[in-house]
């Protein structure tokens, strides 16, 4: 009986953990440039390498001279933004906000062992819209195999 139980609330938190909106089937053109920003985790990373990998030409901006934010001296400090300048020619963007990627050899022992979680935007900067906007949570491998068949859908494969 506890199996049951504990089956059906596993099932219930995994049902959760990825929800896909904006998804525009056949959008994305191999010839045109991609714009993904520099760093980041594991999710980035996986989405330059699958890009790549596909054939489209991905870049990352140049950094621009460091820019500072002043604090009005109550709660706020100087802060030093990382900023990068989107290239001219890139016809979509490409922005991935992620938390530290887990060791999870509890819950992922046969998945990758790492747990992500992660917001995926993609946008076409020639006609404003939004491609894909995507919040998923996940081990490793299962979220680089919803990266494929989610890449599959935006080349209209």
């Amino acid at each position: 009986m506890n199996k049951i139980i504990f089956g059906t609330i596993a099932a219930i938190m995994l049902s959760g953990c990825n929800t896909v909106y904006n998804l525009r089937p056949g959008t994305l053109d191999k010839s045109e440039t991609v714009f993904a920003d520099r760093g980041g985790f594991a999710m980035k990373a996986a989405i330059k390498t699958e890009l790549e990998k596909r054939g489209f030409k991905v870049l990352v901006g140049r950094a621009e001279s460091g820019k500072t934010i002043e604090g009005d001296g109550d709660d706020l400090e100087d802060m030093d933004l990382d900023v990068s300048s989107v290239p001219t020619d890139a016809r979509y963007a490409v922005r991935v906000k992620e938390r530290r990627e887990r060791f999870a050899w509890y819950w992922c022992p046969f998945n990758g062992f790492w747990w992500w979680n992660f917001n995926v935007s993609v946008a076409d900067q020639k006609t404003g819209r939004e491609l894909l906007s995507w919040r998923g949570r996940g081990c490793q491998n299962s979220s680089i195999r919803k990266l494929n068949g989610i890449m599959d859908k935006l080349e209209g494969k």
